[in-house]
């Protein structure tokens, strides 16, 4: 694969713009870096490149508001209506708090995605250490807003299973089922994406221009397939995370409701019988 990469003349001019003053400020906190005319890698120069066109470009298009939608906001919200049903249809009516966090992510992944058709770019998705901190995010985010939707103590323990008995099995089962989420985050997320941009550059290096188009439109479509792959186990993860506690809690006043209902039946029951018998009389 390195013999196929070249130099990115985006990054190369990043570098010649901002990698000396880079490396001087790593230098005052005691990163030495050996070649100040490559100090940033080319997936981070993308990284930046999708953060400030997403930051740009929707702040944009949020200022202008207005009661007949025009073109670029009919496509915001059909943006905005898609991740709301999918929070809604997973989580319930609270999700839509969860808005700005899988929105962000979602957009961001889907644009790098898409930047490795653009001729003279790539996809940062196509790095192991951008899908990595996408799925860290996801993985701190959900414990988070499950620690503080149950408490932290309540959230810990449902890691114990529903038996204490059975907690020390429980325990690291759940330890694993939970870190290896953001490993297979990652590591679909990095897999589809780099086998995608290595087939198009292989294919272009032996037929250019003609062959690599049909590869480069289903690339489209890979590119939504994983970035909705991507919130759509956020939002489960998520959801798990914020409404365990929520659904303990209804089974607990449905026995409590069922109880009560039962307890009622038996005093209409027993208030019936006198008359009953008076009607016998």
């Amino acid at each position: 694969m390195e013999a196929l990469e070249h130099p990115l003349a985006i990054v190369e001019l990043f570098n010649k713009l901002f990698g000396r003053p880079i490396a001087a400020l790593l230098g005052l906190v005691g990163i030495k870096v050996a070649d100040p005319a490559h100090c940033v890698p080319d997936y981070v120069v993308m990284v930046l490149l999708v953060a400030v066109a997403l930051v740009v470009l929707l702040g944009l298009a949020g200022r202008k508001r207005e009661r007949v939608p025009g073109k670029l906001q009919s496509v915001l919200e059909l943006i905005v209506g898609f991740f709301e049903s999918q929070l809604g249809e997973i989580i319930g009516p609270e999700g839509r708090k969860f808005l700005p966090m899988i929105g962000t992510v979602g957009l961001f992944i889907f644009v790098s995605n898409l930047l490795g058709v653009i001729p003279g770019f790539m996809s940062p998705t196509s790095k192991l250490n951008v899908t990595i901190g996408c799925a860290l995010t996801v993985f701190v985010y959900y414990h988070y807003q499950g620690m503080k939707a149950q408490g932290v103590l309540k959230y810990l323990k449902h890691f114990m299973g529903p038996i204490p008995a059975l907690a020390p099995l429980m325990i690291p089962i759940e330890l694993i089922s939970h870190f290896s989420r953001p490993v297979s985050l990652s590591i679909r997320l990095f897999s589809n994406i780099f086998a995608e941009d290595v087939l198009i550059v292989v294919i272009a290096s032996i037929i250019p221009y003609l062959l690599p188009l049909p590869f480069m439109a289903l690339s489209l479509f890979t590119a939504f397939l994983q970035a909705f792959v991507f919130v759509l186990l956020a939002c489960i993860y998520i959801s798990g995370a914020v409404a365990h506690d929520e659904e303990h809690e209804e089974g607990h006043a449905g026995e409590h409701g069922g109880k009560r209902g039962h307890g009622r039946a038996r005093k209409r029951g027993r208030a019936e019988e006198p008359a009953l018998e008076t009607g016998a009389a």
